[in-house]
């Protein structure tokens, strides 16, 4: 799946719209989403509330465990978070591990703009018999 394909097809996830995370790179089995942090996203703590981290990673997740073109649907993720952030970009980048089969695995790394690590997130998803709606 190529960046155009992924942002046509992922325009329908709404909540990820409404958070403002975009689709930067794209293709089988990555993808690198961003977003730009701004006042909304931030927590009592005054850094990036957890789900919007978590939504940035999930949004980078589905576009590489979907790039095969077969409906995948998470059925495990994890999170760890490393770093408050409060000001300027993150990103997401999500990568298959090994070759998935019905099964599929993959790691994303969130990293502000200097690459510094904020959090770490892996999921698994399961591939339905059915191809991915365009």
């Amino acid at each position: 799946m190529d960046t155009d394909k992924a942002r046509t097809i992922f325009a329908g996830d709404r909540y990820a719209a409404l958070t403002g995370v975009e689709i930067l790179e794209a293709g089988l089995g990555y993808c690198k989403t961003r977003l730009v942090i701004e006042d909304k996203h931030l927590n009592a703590a005054n850094v990036v509330q957890g789900g919007a981290i978590f939504t940035l990673a999930d949004l980078a997740f589905a576009v590489a465990s979907n790039s095969h073109g077969q409906l995948a649907l998470a059925i495990n993720v994890n999170i760890s978070f490393l770093r408050g952030k409060s000001t300027g970009t993150l990103y997401a980048t999500a990568t298959e591990v090994g070759e998935p089969k019905r099964l599929g695995a993959y790691d994303v790394l969130v990293t502000d703009e200097q690459g510094e690590i904020i959090a770490r997130f892996n999921g698994m998803v399961y591939r339905k018999n059915q191809k991915l709606p365009e």
